[in-house]
């Protein structure tokens, strides 16, 4: 039998390839923020993986899979040299991450010209998504702007004549301000950014207060987005003028925000209470183990594993031919909770997008719930200018 089993291996050697477990463990390594004031988002997107891994008993493709965990720390200096560490001396097959659209700048070439695959569960700057596209660069969100865009496209269809605009002074805070202009043809009576460490909008609100808009619009996300909305809510602006935000008001900020963000309208391509069997599976079991309710973060990052598996399992395990891995990868074949997903040439989605809003469950858990689709099977603007076909 031993004679046999060698015999075995050397034909496969010769003549094709090892089974998926005799390959070792597929290494991904998750590189999200996970200290200060973006923890929970990252914490969330760690929460899909893993329970995407433990669905699947921690194996993909029948490979079993090791994780590689690292804190960017919100500092892109901090970024770039935990993805070299993790492209150089981990060897990880997969980087997924970041949260952030400034520590996606600083790790984009570490890792995609470091040897590795990069899927981004979250930041999808709208640089990468067209004359700096990569072959080995996956996103399970959106390109930044159009989450942005679909409250440009509502407010516009609502009426309002004047809109301010407030958004962190980095690059998802330029391309969030961006999107919603390229949709709002109205006046912007203000374009106020602030530093990521913001905690005290009172100077924000007097100056919201006394421009009168017709309508606000923000992107703050997590620790930006409790304190807005908690003084916003204080300062009884929520009573006169319309409030739309994106990753401001969602499952990561809801928590701390509680009623205080109830009726305020956000974007997504996707909400816990969508009605279809991915869904149902995947937020019962983020429930079931983290008594919590899954955000978008969560859902992307449970999707980059549900990519990863759909990818190993066509090329048998391996990620020996990148040629055949990164096919494999373009076909996105794997049902998403969010339902319609695909990929453009640039390797961002083409999917629909939605108006949702903070609502209460009977539970008493908070969450996002779906009130109109804005677009549907929507691309990026920018996969033109990509060069991949």
């Amino acid at each position: 039998m031993r004679f046999g089993t060698v015999g075995a291996i050397l034909a496969m050697l010769l003549f094709g390839a090892l089974p998926a477990q005799a390959q070792g463990p597929v290494k991904i390594g998750v590189l999200v923020t996970l200290s200060g004031a973006g923890a929970v988002l990252g914490q969330q997107v760690r929460n899909g993986v893993e329970l995407a891994l433990k669905l699947r008993d921690g194996k993909l493709g029948g490979r079993p899979a090791e994780l590689v965990v690292a804190d960017d720390e919100l500092k892109p200096g901090v970024g770039a040299s935990r993805a070299k560490r993790l492209v150089e001396s981990d060897h990880v097959d997969f980087v997924i991450g970041p949260i952030f659209s400034n520590i996606l700048a600083a790790i984009f070439h570490p890792v995609t010209e470091g040897g590795a695959i990069l899927i981004s569960p979250n930041a999808g700057s709208s640089v990468f998504a067209g004359k700096s596209c990569s072959p080995d660069f996956f996103v399970t969100s959106y390109e930044n702007t159009q989450i942005h865009a679909v409250l440009g496209e509502y407010a516009q269809a609502k009426g309002y004549k004047r809109a301010f605009l407030l958004a962190p002074n980095y690059q998802a805070g330029k391309d969030a301000v961006a999107g919603f202009k390229s949709r709002f043809k109205g006046e912007i009576v203000a374009e106020d950014y602030v530093p990521l460490n913001t905690v005290d909008f009172q100077a924000d609100l007097a100056r919201i207060a006394a421009a009168r808009p017709d309508v606000i619009f923000t992107f703050m996300p997590g620790g930006l987005g409790v304190a807005l909305v908690r003084q916003f809510h204080q300062s009884g602006l929520a009573e006169k003028i319309p409030f739309l935000s994106a990753f401001t008001v969602d499952e990561s900020t809801l928590p701390a925000e509680k009623d205080a963000a109830l009726g305020l309208y956000g974007a997504m391509t996707w909400a816990p209470n969508m009605d279809n069997p991915a869904n149902r599976t995947f937020v019962g079991a983020y429930l079931a183990a983290y008594h919590a309710m899954p955000g978008s973060y969560a859902m992307q990052g449970y999707d980059a594993v549900q990519l990863i598996n759909s990818a190993l399992k066509q090329t048998g395990g391996s990620t020996a031919d990148r040629a055949k891995l990164r096919a494999a990868l373009h076909a996105a074949d794997f049902a998403s909770p969010r339902g319609k997903f695909r990929f453009n040439t640039n390797g961002y989605p083409i999917q629909d997008f939605y108006l949702v809003k903070a609502a209460k469950r009977p539970d008493g858990l908070y969450e996002t719930e779906i009130v109109q689709k804005i677009f549907s099977d929507w691309a990026d603007e920018y996969a033109s200018a990509c060069a991949l076909k």
